[in-house]
């Protein structure tokens, strides 16, 4: 898969601007990996993660009727790890280490979120699926089987003999 450069421009400017940043994973909600600045950390694995951890944390949001999720942050001994929703079908996950300041973290992981939504929403469109042909005219009925057991005993013994 081919990474649009100005989402890896996008991730290297934000790795400049927070300094105790470990990690960046841009993933799927799958939890596919797009593209990544992991350096020691395994990005295809903190992106199926991070894509439950934001499903587990919507349902939450759902729940307690706050709208649509936007964030979650995980507090570690070591660190933060923070997940923003990148519009409908995307996350970017950062891993920041105990000493950063997290207002900071947000303040610049959100512009980024913002000029993602926009590189993301002009990338190549999705190709139009060709036409799956259809009978024409009225449908065909299904074939109806009737299991042996429903059947009387004479029509048993005759589809027997038959």
């Amino acid at each position: 898969m081919t990474v649009d450069p100005a989402v890896l421009q996008e991730l290297d400017r934000l790795r400049g601007r927070v300094p105790e940043l470990s990690g960046s994973v841009l993933a799927t909600t799958d939890g596919l990996v797009v593209a990544h600045d992991a350096h020691g950390i395994e990005p295809d694995g903190l992106a199926a993660l991070s894509a439950a951890h934001l499903a587990l944390a919507r349902r939450f949001a759902h729940a307690v009727n706050h709208g649509e999720l936007r964030e979650s942050v995980v507090e570690c001994d070591r660190g933060y790890i923070t997940t923003y929703s990148v519009g409908p079908s995307a996350l970017l996950t950062l891993v920041t280490s105990g000493d950063a300041n997290l207002a900071m973290v947000h303040l610049e992981a959100r512009r980024c979120v913002r000029r993602l939504v926009k590189i993301l929403a002009v990338g190549p469109k999705p190709q139009a699926r060709p036409e799956i042909p259809t009978q024409s005219g009225p449908p065909t009925p299904l074939a109806r089987r009737t299991p042996m057991a429903t059947l009387p005993n004479n029509a048993r013994r005759r589809q027997a003999a038959g």
